[in-house]
């Protein structure tokens, strides 16, 4: 189904105008059930539909916006004078929309594209500064750095173009003791669906696969303190004199393999003691990239924990990260997949922004039997836990993998997808109250006819304490999502046309006009 649309023509002085505005390109609604193509006529045809298209532009055409009803009033803190009142009947709907705000992109494109842009800019600016981060952090030590989880069982991969497996260890008889093959001759091209299977799922060891993938965060603070700790060493000091010296900056996000376990990529940054307890410093001599490269490694190779029984009679497992650690300067690297072209620190920023809006189902097939099987272990260890509880007269609250049920969406990993040092860089907060801020600024401008100088937005990333305005409303939940389905897949067709639109207006030389 292909709906018309009839927009402005966004236009630039080399190129012309955007190909996506014209009356012979509508929004692609590909593959649409006989339902969803009655909902959306039934809405390009409504009386309403000015004030539905309005709407959903002023929430950046997000797939399942939140519905508030109530009234707000802005107040001078100096003066105590109202300076100005809201209501939601004031809506063209008479609701306030306002984004869910969901970082997944298979969930909501447009909130995660918002999501990936704070983190691209979160994680650039400690990188090159910006954002209230000092330009000095551009000549300290930055390390790009993959750590890996270890291996549960064989499973197929691309090999970088090579045969899967086609060799077997000299131990092996060639088959597994459930007598299928552990070998692959095959070259799995992207897109496989053998890519992440086990060889043989019975000799997969799913419990340790749920095991790790639980206590990941766990290993990952570990990580973090002896990382402080090989770095202390290679320097021929304590511990606790070098917290007097350096500090260790980070940026994290956590990404699904195909296999359904999570890999860590950080940025990794030493700078020098700040002395007013805010700002990044210099980094002390004799502390490298290429130090810094080695001690990630030292590090990781050294993180262990015994994590506690899934249930009674099962074993204590020792997790470590696996044997395969990616630990690369940034400043003066080279890519993996163009030796002949420099790592930029843009471009690692870019790369952790879009593994940060990724889901557990991003990266693996959801209607694969690894997948079906791993869920359905998750399902069983519940289960067994629950039966147990209720027979010892345990609480189950108390358990370690009480909460293993409620994080099964996510394969059991339980952690944060993006997170940070506190003084890496400007914080996600931060960034939305200052667009929060010039949103206000700039709907102000419009209501009063003038233009607003952006040259005199230097105070949007100001603390709140220096704010002189205050929002006081009272607000009830009316509700989420649009009213059918329809306008759900109507909202995101046009938000897929927005990114196109963005992408064209980033990749002309010079300024669009309109």
């Amino acid at each position: 189904m292909t709906v018309q649309q009839s927009s402005p023509t966004f236009r630039h002085a080399d190129t012309g105008p955007f190909p996506g505005y014209s009356a012979d390109v509508g929004l692609d609604l590909p593959d649409l059930s006989p339902r969803l193509e009655q909902e959306i006529t039934a809405r390009l045809v409504s009386r309403d539909f000015d004030a539905w298209a309005t709407t959903a532009a002023r929430v950046g055409h997000c797939t399942k916006p939140i519905r508030l009803r109530g009234h707000s009033q802005t107040v001078d803190t100096v003066t105590g004078e109202v300076l100005g009142s809201y209501s939601s009947d004031e809506e063209p709907l008479g609701v306030l929309h306002v984004r869910c705000g969901n970082r997944r992109a298979s969930d909501c494109p447009s909130c995660s594209r918002v999501y990936a842009a704070d983190t691209f800019h979160l994680i650039r600016a400690g990188v090159v500064g910006g954002k209230g981060v000092p330009d000095i952090v551009r000549e300290n030590p930055l390390v790009f750095a993959t750590l890996t989880a270890p291996s549960f069982g064989p499973v197929h991969g691309t090999r970088n173009g090579r045969r899967c497996r086609p060799y077997r260890a000299k131990d092996e008889a060639g088959r597994c003791p459930h007598n299928r093959p552990t070998v692959c001759h095959a070259t799995h091209l992207d897109g496989d669906r053998m890519l992440g299977q086990p060889l043989c799922g019975d000799c997969y060891d799913y419990e340790s696969h749920v095991v790790w993938q639980w206590w990941a965060p766990e290993l990952w603070r570990r990580f973090t303190i002896a990382l402080r700790r090989a770095l202390a060493r290679a320097l021929g000091i304590s511990p606790h004199r070098l917290a007097q010296v350096a500090t260790v900056q980070f940026a994290k996000v956590a990404e699904y393999q195909l296999r359904g376990l999570v890999h860590f990529h950080a940025l990794v940054r030493v700078d020098g003691k700040a002395y007013d307890d805010a700002s990044p410093a210099p980094a002390p001599a004799g502390i490298t990239a290429a130090l810094l490269s080695s001690a990630i490694e030292s590090a990781s190779a050294s993180v262990w924990f015994d994590a506690p029984p899934l249930f009674g009679g099962d074993l204590v497992r020792r997790l470590r990260f696996g044997s395969q650690v990616d630990s690369r300067p940034v400043r003066g690297a080279h890519r993996t997949d163009d030796p002949d072209k420099q790592l930029e620190a843009e471009q690692v920023a870019g790369y952790l922004a879009k593994y940060a809006t990724k889901s557990a189902t991003d990266s693996t097939n959801t209607a694969s039997p690894h997948l079906h099987r791993l869920r359905s272990t998750i399902a069983q260890t519940v289960d067994r836990q629950r039966f147990e509880a209720a027979t010892t007269d345990a609480l189950m609250a108390e358990h370690p993998y009480a909460l293993l049920g409620k994080w099964a969406h996510m394969l059991g990993f339980r952690g944060h997808f993006s997170s940070k040092s506190r003084r890496y860089s400007v914080t996600l907060g931060r960034l939305r109250r200052a667009r929060a801020r010039f949103q206000r600024r700039l709907a102000t401008a419009t209501r009063d006819g003038r233009t607003l100088d952006t040259r005199d937005l230097d105070d949007l990333l100001a603390d709140d304490d220096t704010e002189t305005t205050l929002v006081v409303g009272h607000w009830t939940y009316a509700g989420s999502g649009w009213d059918t389905d329809g306008d759900a897949e109507l909202a995101r067709a046009a938000a897929a046309r927005a990114r196109e639109h963005a992408q064209w207006r980033a990749a002309q030389p010079r300024k669009q006009t309109n």
